[in-house]
């Protein structure tokens, strides 16, 4: 088994959830308006639909890898270019963060539950996501195809959690802060332009 592969996954994870999106955008909204436990509840839908997407991953792909090991690596290439382009969407986007999602209600927690949950499942963008993602870090030799992909899928949601679960402890300071320091949108922005390529380069090489 491969830690070092693993440990790179986690950092890649760490920084892909730190960097401004529509999720983290609302789960910091949520914990403003509402409180800790209306984000809490967004966050654990969210990370609910990770798991389904985990799922049509491991069963997915560990059938490609099984039938035909040249489908196997064109999946990479393509995982490789959508991260590219991902990068590029990335770059081409304005470096300044808004809080625009700030027109919400309140809602009881198993609505805002199901409305993490579908936000994710529903997301076609989470699906080639994972796609893109998680083939390039298969980690042993040994151990099943789908059981690693599960592996990753529960690193990806506890990195995601803590990070996700981090801005909903921190919300009131985490605004103040990237309003007066509107640099840090740029910092922000880059560092998720550079994941996404070193992430891709990794996949191919």
């Amino acid at each position: 088994m491969n830690t070092e592969i693993l440990i790179s996954f986690c950092l890649a994870v760490f920084a892909l959830a730190l960097s401004p999106g529509p999720d983290n955008i609302f789960v910091l909204v949520q914990s403003i308006r509402f409180g800790k436990k209306y984000a809490f509840a967004v966050v654990a839908g969210l990370m609910t639909g990770c798991l389904v997407h985990t799922s049509l991953v491991a069963f997915g792909v560990s059938l490609l890898i099984a039938k035909n090991e040249m489908l196997f690596m064109l999946l990479k290439i393509f995982g490789a270019a959508y991260l590219f382009f991902l990068a590029y969407k990335v770059y081409r986007s304005s470096d300044q963060i808004n809080f625009s999602a700030e027109e919400v209600e309140a809602k009881p927690l198993l609505k805002l539950f199901r409305q993490g949950l579908m936000m994710n499942v529903l997301n076609p963008k989470v699906s080639l996501f994972f796609l893109a993602l998680f083939p390039g870090f298969l980690f042993s030799e040994d151990l099943n195809e789908t059981l690693q992909f599960y592996v990753l899928g529960i690193l990806f949601i506890l990195v995601s959690f803590l990070v996700f679960g981090s801005i909903a402890f921190l919300a009131g300071s985490l605004k103040t802060y990237l309003e007066k320091h509107q640099h840090s949108g740029v910092f922000l922005k880059w560092m998720q332009i550079i994941v996404f390529i070193g992430i891709a380069i990794f996949i191919l090489v």
